[in-house]
């Protein structure tokens, strides 16, 4: 949203949404759905997923306000399937990619989603991950998401949300469904 005369600072924090229970995407969907009916811009960095998803679908009616972009390989990266040298390459690609938006003035809100979960694979760093939030304009919202978030990015965060699941009909399985877990 351009800055006028009239218009009040704003100040952006960071923001970490982790834990084992559902939502955490989701949640960080629901700040860009929200930011766009003020007139805000997101961008939304995807590290463990390629694919054609509701949001992608979605974010194409809002596409002057939310933008996405996939850096994983086709399909999802599991934590019990490994990664190789192409997804620490997209990994990293996709982290320059984030910090340029954060960077550009274009984005009041920047999303690394999945992020934490892209560390505890090991595709990239926490060092690389802190280098940029070390870098993160006041005016910038900064959001993290995905389970095993370090304890360092915690400390880091103004804001943490641990979904904890209690229940979850994945556990009697159901398959992930359209428009609703995909």
């Amino acid at each position: 949203m351009p800055r006028t005369r009239s218009s009040p600072p704003f100040t952006g924090y960071i923001q970490v949404y982790t834990g084992n229970g559902k939502g955490k995407t989701t949640a960080a969907l629901g700040l860009a759905l929200r930011a766009a009916g003020r007139g805000m811009r997101t961008f939304i960095g995807q590290f463990l997923k390629r694919s054609l998803t509701g949001e992608i679908s979605a974010a194409r009616h809002l596409s002057r306000f939310i933008t996405i972009r996939q850096f994983g390989r086709p399909g999802f990266i599991l934590v019990r399937e490994g990664h190789d040298e192409g997804d620490l390459r997209r990994a990293r690609a996709g982290l320059r990619k984030c910090r340029a938006a954060m960077l550009s003035g274009d984005y009041r809100i920047v999303v690394l989603d999945e992020v934490n979960t892209a560390v505890y694979l090991g595709l990239l760093s926490e060092a690389e991950v802190l280098a940029v939030l070390d870098e993160k304009p006041t005016d910038v919202e900064l959001v993290l998401t995905g389970r095993y978030a370090p304890h360092s990015f915690l400390r880091r965060a103004d804001l943490v949300t641990e979904m904890r699941e209690r229940k979850h009909y994945f556990a009697r399985g159901v398959r992930a469904r359209a428009g609703i877990e995909k």
